[in-house]
């Protein structure tokens, strides 16, 4: 089987992690790919951040979870977490968005970097909290949160593929 359509389906949401930090040569392979994700027009709405520090992820996980109205951790303990943000002056800012994400969380798997999708960064950075902290990373505009995609090396095993539904493709 191809290796790009393998590693397509073979990667799995993770949501346990190890503490120890991705490598940096892992993080700039995920971080390029993300970049090479198609976008409206060529246009390239979407930006990422990329988060190393451990206080900076603390204070995203509590943000992300006061939306949920919960005391928990939705980052799963991952060390690195990339939001993806998109220009809403972009008439396809959130498909751009969508599509980088995808792109990040398929490179991660075939570098050896487990990844999930986590919601909620809409809601996050829409927030006073999260326009401050958009000011303070020099991010001007009218950006809107797509997701946070947790980065790191999974605790236990990758999870089992759900079976596909009958009713997926349809055929005219």
């Amino acid at each position: 089987m191809n290796e790009t359509i393998r590693n397509l389906k073979e990667r799995r949401s993770v949501r346990a992690y190890r503490p120890e930090q991705i490598s940096e040569e892992q993080l700039q392979t995920i971080l390029e790919a993300g970049t090479y994700a198609p976008s409206g027009m060529g246009k390239q709405s979407a930006i990422m951040v990329a988060v190393q520090d451990k206080e900076t992820i603390a204070k995203l996980s509590k943000l992300n979870a006061a939306v949920m109205g919960a005391e928990i951790d939705p980052f799963y303990g991952a060390p690195t977490v990339v939001v993806v943000l998109a220009d809403r002056s972009s008439f396809t800012w959130f498909e751009d968005g969508c599509l980088v994400m995808g792109n990040l969380m398929n490179a991660a798997y075939a570098v050896g970097v487990d990844s999930c999708w986590i919601h909620r960064a809409k809601e996050v950075f829409a927030s006073e909290e999260g326009q401050a902290m958009l000011k303070a990373w020099g991010i001007e505009g009218d950006y809107v949160g797509i997701g946070n995609c947790i980065l790191g090396y999974r605790a236990g095993v990758l999870p089992e593929p759900h079976p596909r539904k009958e009713t997926y493709i349809y055929r005219v």
